[in-house]
């Protein structure tokens, strides 16, 4: 299972990259709005890289439970602490996207 912890990792990197993106789209909007737009649109692609990545790794827990295999429960408490950290980070990038379009 340790690709749950690599996919985990991917979707930190991606929604990371979202903010920085959003930032910078921020930051630059009414300077250099093609900058920005550039920017703000870059911050997109990383959300849904995001989504694509938490997709396959729900299917991958999902089809570990139901397949039988063991899934250790430290392993389950990781991703959701982490799954919540990134939900709640997404949702800061979301405010952020919204403000450059706004």
């Amino acid at each position: 299972m340790e690709i749950i912890a690599k996919l985990s990792e991917m979707i930190e990197d991606e929604v990371c990259g979202a903010e920085e993106y959003a930032c910078y789209a921020n930051k630059y909007k009414g300077v250099d709005n093609e900058l920005a737009k550039m920017f703000y649109e870059l911050s997109n692609v990383e959300m849904g890289h995001m989504a694509i990545l938490h997709k396959q790794v729900t299917k991958l827990i999902n089809a570990a439970k139901t397949s039988g295999k063991d899934v250790p429960e430290s392993m389950l408490d990781m991703y959701n602490m982490l799954h919540k950290k990134h939900v709640e980070k997404a949702a800061m990038v979301k405010i952020m996207q919204e403000e450059f379009t706004g």
